[in-house]
C-alpha cells in the first residue's frame, strides 16, 4: 500500500532568508531555494497535500516568549512575511488548488496551536516530508511533534538550512537517531 504523503514548507521567508530579513539565516537558505521549488512543484504536481507553514508575529507583543529572544521577524501585515524568491510565485499560481494550503503559526512546531495535525488526518496522510529554515529550530520542533503523534517523518537535507552550522548538524542527526526520520 502506498502512504500518503505531505510536504510542509516550514518558514522560508523573506524575513528568514533574505540578506536583508529581519532574521535571516541568510547564504545558506538562498542556498536551497531550487530543491525547495523542485520538491514543491513535484508535490503539487502529484497532487500530494502541500502546507505553507508560515511563522507570524504582532509588533511588540510583550506575551509571546519569542519577543524576549529574537529581534521582530515575520509581523503581520509585512513583506518579511512573504515566501522567499520563486516560492511565492509558485504559492500563488497554486494556491487556489484544494492541496494546497496556508497556514500561520506562532510557535516554532507547525502543529503547536493549528489545525494541522487535522488536515493531514483528514487525507489519510501518514508521511510528513519536511524542508525550510531553520533545521534546528522550527524545523526541528515540527518533526519532533510529528514523530510524538505517529507520522512518519522524512527530511530533505537539501532542503533544510539553518544560520547556525553547528545546530543543523545536530539536527540532522537527532532527526535520524532520535526520531527515526528518513533524511534524504
Amino acid at each position: 500500500m502506498t502512504k500518503k504523503r505531505a510536504l510542509i514548507n516550514v518558514d522560508y521567508t523573506w524575513d528568514f532568508v533574505a540578506d536583508q530579513g529581519a532574521l535571516t539565516c541568510g547564504q545558506p537558505g538562498q542556498a536551497i531555494e531550487q530543491e525547495i521549488i523542485r520538491l514543491t512543484k513535484e508535490f503539487i504536481e502529484a497532487g500530494d497535500f502541500v502546507v505553507f507553514a508560515i511563522d507570524v508575529h504582532k509588533k511588540d507583543d510583550p506575551y509571546h516568549p519569542e519577543t524576549k529572544l529574537f529581534p521582530p521577524h515575520n509581523i503581520e501585515g509585512t513583506d518579511g512575511r512573504k515566501l522567499y524568491g520563486e516560492l511565492q510565485e509558485i504559492y500563488e499560481q497554486y494556491k487556489d488548488q484544494d492541496h494546497v494550503y496556508w497556514m500561520d503559526k506562532t510557535r516554532y512546531s507547525a502543529f503547536a496551536g493549528t489545525d494541522l495535525e487535522i488536515q493531514l488526518r483528514a487525507r489519510g496522510i501518514t508521511e510528513i516530508h519536511l524542508v525550510g529554515v531553520c533545521t534546528d529550530i522550527c524545523v526541528l520542533h515540527t518533526a519532533v511533534d510529528a514523530y510524538n503523534k505517529g507520522f512518519d517523518i522524512v527530511i530533505h537535507e537539501k532542503g533544510v538550512a539553518s544560520f547556525d552550522p553547528q545546530g543543523h548538524e545536530w539536527a540532522l542527526r537527532h532527526f535520524k537517531g532520535t526520531l527515526g526520520a528518513a533524511v534524504i
